[in-house]
């Protein structure tokens, strides 16, 4: 009888601490119906993505300002033909480019790559909000579980998304083929859901040391990388190994 209080008692305090996620405010964001379209006609708009695949085996996930997964997809009609691994990274990137972006600062992922890099001023950032698989779903279903995924990436494919007054709303993330590429398509996407920054869709655009010199916000080159439709160049090959 005692232990039986007991078990009671501990199915009652846990009800009172350990609050379930209730649904999120996806209010102004793209339905799930809505980012696979969006996603599909991306590739075919703005001239070449470059990359692998051209943008065409794409995951996207969309965030609130809560950090909220409000909807994810793949751009293909099977989806276990995107990379599985790539689900995470477009539900973290979305998760990012929120987190660190404001009404006044957009911040792409991509910009963040050279401030986390060893020996800069947020190197280990990722470390403090690991991606929590329980939203992971299976590639053939799509839904997947809901709540604040958290996840942090640092490089190309994550856009803070913006209402018609210049608020931020959430985050996009794309990922599925080479990081460049994921910039691309993100941006693509953002502007076709009329989600753009109020300084534009290049405000926060990617930026390469090759092209447009040194700086803070500088991201490396992929293979075959493409930005707005030119030819940028290519990755380098790995010497010393």
């Amino acid at each position: 009888m005692r232990l039986t209080r007991f078990a009671s008692f501990a199915v009652v305090l846990a009800t009172l601490t350990i609050p379930a996620f209730a649904d999120g405010d996806c209010t102004g964001l793209p339905t799930a119906a809505t980012l696979k379209s969006l996603l599909q006609a991306a590739p075919g708009t703005g001239g070449d993505a470059g990359g692998l695949f051209h943008g065409t085996k794409m995951w996207a996930a969309v965030v609130n300002r809560d950090g909220f997964i409000c909807a994810a997809a793949t751009g293909t009609s099977d989806p276990t033909q995107v990379w599985p691994g790539s689900q995470a990274i477009a539900k973290s990137k979305a998760y990012t480019a929120n987190a660190f972006s404001l009404d006044s600062l957009a911040l792409s992922t991509a910009m963040l790559y050279t401030f986390t890099q060893p020996g800069h001023s947020l190197w280990s950032l990722g470390g403090g909000n690991p991606f929590d698989p329980k939203s992971l779903s299976a590639p053939g279903s799509q839904s997947g579980n809901s709540g604040i995924a958290g996840g942090m990436i640092f490089f190309g494919g994550g856009v803070p998304i913006y209402n018609a007054a210049g608020k931020i709303i959430g985050g996009l993330g794309i990922s599925g083929d080479t990081s460049c590429t994921d910039h691309e398509i993100a941006k693509r996407v953002r502007a076709a859901a009329n989600l753009n920054p109020p300084g534009g869709a290049l405000v926060d655009d990617i930026s390469y040391s090759s092209v447009d010199g040194a700086n803070v916000f500088t991201h490396p080159l992929c293979l075959n990388t493409f930005r707005n439709g030119t030819f940028i160049g290519t990755e380098k090959p790995a010497t010393g190994y």
